[in-house]
This record gives C-alpha cells, structure tokens and sequence, in this order.
C-alpha cells in the first residue's frame, strides 16, 4: 500500500515555487504507458497551463487544497465555461470530456489537483494545444495570463 501523504502536499507545493514552471507533478502511475495515468499537480498562481485538449480522452480532476479556475473554450479560443473549483467554492472536482479545450488557473499559493486519464501518455498524441495560444515560455504569456485571469464566458482569449 502506498500512502499519500498531507506533507506529501506540502513538498509538492514547495517543489511548485522552486520549479521555472511553478508547477510538478507526482505521478502514481509507474509508466507512460500505463493504461490509467494518475497524477497530483501542485502550482503557483503564475503557473500557465497553455490551453489545450486530449484527443478521444476525458479528464477528471479533483482538487485536493486550494483553488483553481477552469476555463473551457470553443475551437476560436471563446470562453464557454467557467469554474472555479476547491477551497472557497461549491465544487471540488469535475470533469472534462474528451477533445474539449481547456485551461487551469492556479488561484492559491498552496493548490493541488488530482488528476485521471486514459494511458497511455504519449506526448505526441495525447495533447493538442490551441493554436490561438501563445506557446509557454515566450513573451506573450504574462499578457496572455491576465486576459485568461479577467475572461468570462463569452469573451475571446484568442
């Protein structure tokens, strides 16, 4: 039996500030190609999840401290969900169908999620990003951030 752990948490979210990324991952799933991939993300509110989806694959998420908005997109980068999930909100979890874009946004200093897919992982195939979406690490991210931050449902981020 393999135990997870509130410190656990708590090195997860430090790991989180000290990562270029301001996020990590601790995986469950041994391999790539484990058929169910299981993971927790801890990230820090500047953390940038491009937009993206995962082709034929949902996903299911449930979050385990903080708060997270989830932003939900049409194929021309218009809002058309928006949620906010964990600490201070109604819900604690959701999922989201395959092929749907999507983004997180880290709301907490402390936020972790636990995630489900369908394996296996393969970084070539199982996730698209949204080409309205400027890549991570270039210099449009922070701008692109803020207007992810002040969207509502309706309005373009693209």
């Amino acid at each position: 039996m393999r135990q997870i752990t509130f410190s656990m948490c708590d090195e997860w979210v430090v790991g989180a500030g000290a990562a270029a990324r301001l996020r990590v991952n601790y995986n469950i799933h041994e391999q790539l190609s484990d058929p169910v991939q299981r993971l927790f993300i801890a990230a820090k509110p500047l953390s940038y999840f491009r937009p993206h989806r995962h082709p034929g694959k949902s996903e299911f998420a449930i979050v385990i401290r903080g708060l997270f908005d989830v932003l939900v997109f049409n194929d021309e980068g218009i809002v058309t969900q928006r949620a906010s999930i964990g600490a201070k909100s109604d819900a604690f979890g959701l999922e989201i169908p395959a092929d749907v874009w999507h983004t997180w946004i880290s709301r907490d200093d402390s936020s972790v999620f636990f995630e489900v897919k369908q394996g296996p992982y393969d970084p070539v195939t199982s996730v698209q990003f949204a080409d309205w979406s400027p890549r991570e690490g270039t210099d449009r991210v922070r701008a692109f951030q803020y207007k992810l931050l002040m969207a509502g449902i309706g309005e373009s981020v693209a």
